[in-house]
């Protein structure tokens, strides 16, 4: 191949511009050109790509009094940054520019309003920023706008993006790669917009400030550019509300280079330092090293565990030194340990509150022991962790082991949390102190912190940031961002909670709120489909179908305003039954890429707490133009089949975008009464009647096929109506009215799923389940052989379907629920995927023993079911598909976020209501039952069906006398002289109890919860 000839795409794009590089030209556009050589197949191909740069970007500021006035017309757009900014201490107005480090570590003072207002944001700084973290670039997008010139909501702020790589007078190029680093060429980029602000502005009298903490550009921007350079701790005592902010400032600065009295500290505990690069390159490409995402046992924060390709069971790390100062889900390099050093899980409960949290962190926070047992409170803990790691080492039951040499991608967040009052010093209550922060996570560190408002955050709910965690600290290193209220008040506790599982509960910005029908609640759907004005505003209006003659109803929970979906069934006339599925057709007000639109693919799912739901869109489509309300013409996505009136076979199938009008909503409870009742015979009820009856139908075909009929300890929470305080539990109650609608919800959403696949093979939006692999059942059915000479077969999920249905006790019928429960804890996680990302052998979803699945039922509150109904209208044609959902990266991208926002929404309920059901016990105690599901070396596990709970009864509330104990591994039974009684008494895993249930306030962590003792 030729010099002369370049790449097919590279041809296209100089072809595709060349009619308008001329116009470019002439605008006042420059071009820069690269030429790149490289080898495909053993031949030289030139790659030519080409760099705008143009002259007409304005700075963006109201006092500019130069010609960038001009440009706003051409650019459509107006200046944003103020005309008299901020003052510094010595009455200098000024901007602020910031580079990339400062913009990652600092996000928080960067989203607070007492700081940082007249930013200007380098685009080399956010690409980097959005290369280095997505979530943090997010963030900042959100207050800059997606066009990198609008401001945050809050019109005090005012930052901007300006596209420094794009602008002929701040671009520059790379010098020879020997001499300058990518790097270096970015801070040299950066220098020159400062440089370039500051000469643009200087008749204005604006002062520009550079933050940066890096030292030699910070050196060279005041040296060769004479620029005001400063690190953020400058910055701050530079301002007028310096002590406001003080607490707030991230410790960026390495802690071996502070020089403060509170800081000189020896360094007897040190964790190893990391693998290089080049090392962790050529471990992780010869075999040696493996990565992936670390999980912190629930029961014991020193014990962490890692799943790897080839390896049948999880590795575990063992050990603070092992774990080498990884969190929770961290993305780690780890280093396999000999098999000599291989173990056997720990059989001890143990987190972070037992540390030892009266550790001065100005004396001892680096101070420590080389031995991890060293950091447990009690003496008679320090003896049973050497009985357990005796029992390790004797256990047939040794899983690899490793260490974690690398740590490539940090999963720190925001962590809510509380000061430990023993880390305190309450004779110095104005000056700064270094302080502990214990985590509402207790299988997470302690935090140290600087303030200098301890006593005041005393007793309170405080957010706090990680910034980093030196090998020669114990404990990471963070700031205080902002204290959330008491401990123990509502409006604390669930704020805390949806910040620990990562919701988003702020409210939709006016952007959003801005692509909402301007008529708001007024919108009604048209009385005549074929009306032209009503066309003119919708050309797609002629394509709906009219099905309000259908007699249409609703079943869902008591109190439901959000109604996604309602069902009708009307015999035919060779006596089969149509029966249609109709969901609210979101995708009509929710169009492609607007605000609305990337909200709710951002928020992923709505989430139902105990007194609040946090709505994935907007309350006027959730609770009103959405929503399928009775009595109303409502859009609707319908699914309409023709069932077999004796088999429940789908005949025939129909989709079809259309206008319904609900009949009635029923609750669950109403139409199970209504269904029952033999007065009824209105064709409404025929018809629910003939959907129940159909319906066992379709249940049944599935369980013969294997699905599987699974449990949860499930309860729901009663409010008072008057005083919204709680007041009862109880156990969820399932009626067949409950089946009935899950049913046909099921039947949709695979109809719906094969539809979509045919149409689009890469990208449909699919849900699927993986088979568990055997080693997730394998302590279950040793208990169950051991306990009950039960076992849960894994051949097929018809294998273990009918083995569940044989684990029943004759003398216990919740036995056989318990082990449903505990089975449910061994199976995968279900998952959202682009079709694209596996074979359709592996489409299978494993517990509904079904080949392919989707969600397209609940819209509503279910981003995935959103991008399933744009892709249902595109298979059937009713409009095209956007280009995003035809993207396999992207769908691959969105499917991520939605896991991860579905999975956090299942855990923010779960603590809501564990919340409230402390709220309720904690004035009063009961004596219920309780079944032990797990034996530990010290102490049992229990759930308490009534409340939904379990809970740890140590092996110090069951006797008093430690030394009588003994755990026998292989029968799953603990020994001990009861405490009550001062007899001998075996307890095995399964077994009944008697147990009493009181909420306490833990006085470390004071986070309230059901503490179990044992009768």
């Amino acid at each position: 191949m030729s010099d002369n000839n370049t790449t097919s795409t590279a041809t296209a794009l100089v072809d595709r511009h060349s009619n308008n590089r001329r116009k470019r030209l002439s605008a006042g556009l420059t071009v820069t050109s690269k030429v790149f050589i490289r080898s495909r197949n053993g031949e030289p191909m030139k790659i030519v790509r080409e760099h705008y740069l143009r002259n007409d970007l304005p700075c963006n500021s109201q006092k500019c009094d130069k010609n960038c006035k001009d440009l706003y017309a051409i650019n459509n757009s107006s200046p944003i940054l103020s005309s008299e900014p901020d003052k510094l201490l010595n009455g200098a107005p000024h901007y602020v520019i910031l580079d990339a480090n400062i913009i990652l570590h600092a996000i928080d003072l960067l989203e607070n309003p007492i700081c940082f207002h007249d930013v200007i944001i380098p685009q080399t700084a956010l690409e980097e920023v959005r290369n280095r973290s997505y979530p943090v670039y997010t963030r900042l997008r959100s207050l800059v706008g997606n066009d990198g010139s609008s401001t945050t909501e809050d019109e005090s702020k005012r930052l901007i993006v300006y596209h420094n790589e794009f602008s002929e007078i701040t671009y520059v190029e790379r010098l020879d790669t020997d001499r300058e680093s990518i790097n270096d060429r970015n801070d040299r980029a950066i220098r020159k917009l400062c440089s370039y602000y500051a000469k643009h502005l200087e008749t204005t009298g604006i002062k520009i400030v550079f933050v940066t903490n890096d030292k030699d550009n910070k050196l060279k921007a005041i040296k060769n550019d004479g620029i005001q350079a400063v690190t953020l701790a400058e910055y701050i005592e530079l301002l007028p509300n310096a002590d406001e902010i003080r607490d707030l400032v991230p410790q960026l600065e390495s802690p071996a280079a502070s020089t403060s009295k509170d800081d000189i500290i020896q360094e007897e505990f040190t964790y190893p330092e990391y693998y290089s690069t080049s090392r962790i390159l050529g471990g992780l490409q010869n075999g040696t090293l493996y990565r992936g995402n670390i999980q912190i046992s629930e029961f014991n924060f020193l014990e962490g565990s890692i799943s790897l390709p080839n390896f049948k069971k999880p590795v575990l790390i063992v050990g603070a030194k092992n774990l080498n100062r990884s969190f929770n889900s961290d993305q780690v390099v780890v280093e396999l340990l000999p098999k000599s050093q291989w173990k056997a899980p720990s059989s001890m409960a143990l987190d972070s509150e037992h540390f030892d949290v009266g550790d001065n962190p100005d004396l001892d926070d680096v101070g420590g022991n080389e031995n991890d047992e060293e950091m447990i409170i009690t003496d008679k803990e320090r003896r049973l962790l050497v009985q357990d790691a005796i029992q390790q080492q004797n256990s047939n039951k040794l899983f690899p082991t490793a260490r974690v040499v690398s740590i490539t991608r940090r999963s720190w967040r925001q962590y809510v949390g509380q000061l430990v009052p023993s880390s305190i010093d309450k004779q110095n209550p104005n000056g700064v102190q270094n302080c502990f922060v214990l985590l509402m996570d207790t299988s997470l560190p302690k935090i140290r912190i600087k303030t200098r408002r301890a006593l005041q955050l005393l007793n309170k709910r405080i957010v706090v940031g990680v910034d980093s965690w030196p090998s020669n600290y114990k404990y990471p290193l963070g700031h205080f961002i902002r204290e959330l209220g008491e401990v123990e008040s509502a409006q604390a506790e669930t704020e805390a909670l949806l910040l620990e599982h990562d919701v988003e509960y702020r409210p939709f910005s006016k952007k959003v709120l801005d692509c909402l029908p301007p008529e708001g609640h007024d919108w009604k759907a048209p009385v005549n489909l074929q009306d032209p004005e009503a066309l003119r505003k919708d050309p797609l209006l002629s394509k709906r179908v009219d099905l309000r003659d259908k007699l249409i109803c609703s079943i869902d929970p008591p109190g439901c305003v959000d109604i996604d979906d309602a069902l009708h069934a009307k015999q035919l006339n060779n006596g089969n039954w149509e029966v249609g599925v109709h969901i609210a057709d979101v995708t009509h007000f929710v169009k492609p890429n607007t605000a609305l639109d990337m909200e709710g693919a951002s928020r992923g799912t709505s989430v139902y707490l105990v007194d609040k739901r946090i709505d994935m869109l907007p309350m006027l489509l959730g609770t009103d133009l959405c929503s399928l309300k009775p009595y109303v013409d409502r859009f609707a996505f319908s699914v309409i089949w023709e069932l077999d009136q004796e088999t429940a076979d789908i005949v025939d199938v129909k989709f079809m975008k259309s206008v319904i009008k609900s009949r009635e909503a029923f609750s669950y409870e109403n139409a199970q009464l209504r269904i029952d009742d033999p007065q009824q015979q209105d064709d409404l009820t025929l018809g629910m009647r003939a959907l129940l009856k159909l319906s066992k139908k379709l249940k049944k075909k599935r369980l013969d096929a294997g699905a599987l009929n699974l449990a949860s300890p499930e309860v729901k929470v009663h409010m008072d109506s008057e005083t919204s305080d709680p007041n009862e539990v109880e156990i969820k109650k399932m009626l067949d009215t409950n089946s009935l609608v899950e049913e046909f919800m099921l039947l949709a959403n695979i109809s719906v799923a094969r539809k979509i696949y045919e149409a689009f093979p890469q990208t449909a939006m699919l849900r699927r389940h993986a088979a568990p692999p055997s080693t997730n059942f394998e302590l279950l059915n040793e208990m169950l052989q051991i306990r009950k000479k039960m076992s849960i077969s894994l051949e097929s999920s018809k294998a273990l379907a009918d083995s569940l249905d044989r684990c029943v006790d004759q003398n216990d019928p919740y036995f056989n629920t318990l082990v449903r429960i505990m089975s449910t804890r061994c199976m995968m996680a279900a998952q959202y995927f682009p079709s694209g990302q596996y074979s359709y052998d592996d489409f299978r979803h494993y517990g509904l023993a079904v080949d392919i699945y989707t969600h397209f039922t609940s819209p509503i509150r279910r981003y995935c079911d959103v991008v399933a109904h744009r892709q249902l209208a595109g298979a059937i044609g009713y409009e095209p598909l956007d280009l995003t959902h035809r993207d396999k990266r992207k769908m691959e991208i969105i499917c991520k976020n939605i896991n991860k926002k579905h999975r956090n929404a299942q855990f923010a309920g779960r603590a809501s209501i564990e919340y409230y059901v402390g709220q309720i016990m904690r004035d009063n105690h009961s004596i219920e039952t309780g079944y032990v599901i797990k034996v530990l070396n010290n102490g049992i596990v229990v759930i308490v069906p009534k409340f939904g709970v379990e809970g740890l009864i140590r092996l110090e509330n069951l006797t008093d006398d430690l030394s009588t104990s003994e755990f026998v591994e292989d029968q799953y039974k603990l020994s001990f002289k009861n405490k009550n009684s001062g007899e001998m008494r075996d307890v095995y895993v399964f077994d009944k109890l008697e147990v009493e249930v009181k909420s306490i306030l833990d006085p470390i962590t004071n986070k309230r919860k059901a503490q179990l003792l044992l009768r």
